[in-house]
């Protein structure tokens, strides 16, 4: 398994719009193999930004690195440019790549990755 997750760092003020942003996304994961799982996450606030995080769940790294390269790809992000002026950010994402080494289910039991 492949975790794949970007961080946002929202001005404050901005975190509706970009809830809702998020919210109202085109969705194009599901048609992608090796796809398996997507959360949004808000984190904490600090005095200059609100934390987000976009987290993906993959087969493997393979699975990720073809959906980069890949037309669901460009379509899920060919509006990201809208979100100018709408939403500030203190910089741009930042990607993060895990390689999933131990994965305990609901059974207690860990498994391989």
């Amino acid at each position: 398994m492949y975790i794949a997750m970007n961080r946002f760092r929202v001005v404050p003020g901005f975190e509706e719009a970009f809830e809702e942003m998020w919210r109202n996304r085109e969705r194009h994961l599901s048609t992608v193999p090796g796809y398996l799982e997507f959360r949004m996450l808000k984190g904490p606030k600090h005095d200059d930004h609100s934390l987000y995080a976009s987290h993906t769940i993959w087969q493997n790294q393979e699975a990720f690195t073809a959906w980069t390269k890949s037309e669901q790809f460009r379509a899920a992000h060919a509006r990201a440019g809208e979100s100018r002026g709408k939403i500030e950010y203190l910089s741009g994402p930042q990607f993060e790549g895990f390689e999933v080494i131990i994965h305990e289910g609901h059974d207690g039991k860990p498994s391989p990755g």
